[in-house]
């Protein structure tokens, strides 16, 4: 009878197949990587053959399910097209639908990310009733967090029409529409997985965090907050985790404001791009956006000293580039409005540094290097053609071994700044914009502002 018994369970479970399954990223509307490899994969019952069919190609793409249930294989997109369905078949048969072959990125941070139209942005009536445009995707990632990282996510993928794009990032909605404006309509798949009023600590695998005593000990001064996690990789774990390995052009990343009074953003910052790139096995492109000028209570330059970390990070981390918004800011708004000059000068640079579509000047003038001389300093910057400034206002300071700073006055050369004060005889630091609510008034030919940033170690 026993024996009998055991039989019959076996019947049983030979004859259990568990249906194919696909992460909610593979679905109707998706985006995929042109001329790439990209990777596919999912689950079903293991030792079970799987078959991916895209549209584009005759080719088969079979793989075998391992022990863990779970299966992934590589396959060959075209060029940038549309209109592609993608067959996957097990003991079952899942047919994607409106597939498009373009460009892929995904856009992170807090709140000036995840910021939409809704939120109310310049000319919101009318860029709502123009964003008619198929060959945009949205995959909005809904805000999750966990303990452990995770195999699924909550998203799907939307096409842009003025519907869904009154709910999704205005950042990254006029980012793709800037590239679409220089590269004949390509299609761009945007996954914005963002969370307003976080840390980028919750951003970064935790491991990362725990492992370094100077970033672990900055995520452990986060107070608890109602608007979200505080603890290291909660928010990777959720909403990055599930698709790590989904084949992107590069990431956007607009974050910042729930660390300003860190000493040490641009170590956290590296840190990010660094784990992320190499769990994608990936050195993609990163551009981020430096935090807008605004009033952060006591600490009167803790947001100067961000702003002036997410510099530091150009000459940290390779193949990075920043976006300066001090001129598309006001001061008494944490969110500004204008996300469309965020969208089109992080595109810009997407434009001539990545896609090499551009030569125009795409950035901001950028301190390179200062020399004393006698009484003065000479300072000397990147990206300074045609520079000029907006008023006779100086934000330059001045300082002398005693790093008591005083306000200087400046006058602009062919090669060079210079800058002097009659309070200090043998200057020996210089610093620009170094106060929270500081505008930049210094622009370059191409109408993009100078950054804050400080010679002095802090």
């Amino acid at each position: 009878m026993k024996k009998y018994f055991f039989y019959i369970l076996g019947l049983i479970a030979l004859n259990t197949n568990a249906n194919v399954t696909l992460p909610a990223i593979f679905s109707d509307h998706m985006v995929l990587q042109q001329n790439e490899n990209v990777k596919f994969w999912g689950w079903a019952t293991p030792n079970e053959e799987v078959t991916v069919m895209p549209s584009w190609t005759d080719k088969v793409f079979k793989v075998t399910t391992n022990s863990q249930a779970k299966w992934e294989v590589l396959v060959k997109t075209p060029k940038s097209g549309t209109s592609y369905t993608i067959t996957v078949k097990g003991y079952n048969e899942i047919i994607i639908n409106d597939v498009l072959i373009g460009e892929v990125w995904l856009c992170s941070g807090q709140s000036n990310m995840e910021m939409s139209a809704s939120w109310g942005i310049d000319n919101q009536e009318q860029e709502v009733a123009n964003a008619n445009n198929p060959n945009i995707r949205f995959f909005r990632v809904e805000k999750s967090s966990s303990k452990y990282p995770q195999e699924h996510l909550i998203g799907k993928w939307e096409i842009c029409t003025p519907e869904s794009m009154l709910y999704n990032s205005a950042v990254a909605y006029y980012f793709s529409k800037k590239l679409q404006d220089n590269m004949q309509n390509l299609p761009v798949g945007l996954i914005v997985s963002a969370w307003g009023g976080t840390p980028i600590e919750i951003w970064t695998p935790e491991n990362i965090i725990l492992e370094d005593a100077i970033l672990n000990e900055a995520a452990s001064k986060h107070e608890v907050q109602e608007w979200g996690p505080i603890k290291p990789g909660k928010a990777y774990n959720a909403m990055i985790h599930p698709f790590v390995g989904y084949n992107l052009a590069g990431v956007l990343w607009y974050q910042g404001e729930a660390n300003v009074g860190s000493s040490v953003y641009d170590r956290s910052l590296s840190a990010l791009i660094q784990s992320w790139r190499a769990l994608w096995q990936d050195n993609f492109p990163f551009y981020f956006v430096q935090i807008a000028p605004w009033k952060y209570g006591e600490n009167h330059f803790g947001g100067a000293q961000v702003r002036d970390s997410q510099r530091n990070v150009l000459n940290l981390v390779k193949n990075v580039d920043m976006v300066v918004i001090d001129d598309v800011s006001t001061i008494d708004e944490i969110h500004p409005p204008n996300k469309k000059t965020v969208g089109e000068r992080l595109a810009n640079i997407a434009l001539k540094k990545h896609y090499k579509k551009i030569t125009d000047l795409v950035n901001g003038p950028l301190y390179l290097k200062v020399k004393y001389i006698e009484n003065k300093a000479q300072l000397y910057l990147e990206n300074n053609s045609g520079l000029y400034s907006k008023s006779k206002t100086s934000l330059f300071e001045i300082a002398g071994s005693d790093k008591v700073y005083y306000p200087a006055k400046f006058k602009i050369k062919d090669a060079y700044v210079e800058i002097f004060s009659s309070k200090v005889s043998s200057p020996k630091y210089i610093r620009y914009a170094w106060k929270n609510t500081a505008q930049s008034n210094i622009f370059n030919k191409a109408n993009i502002p100078m950054s804050v940033f400080t010679t002095e170690e802090y």
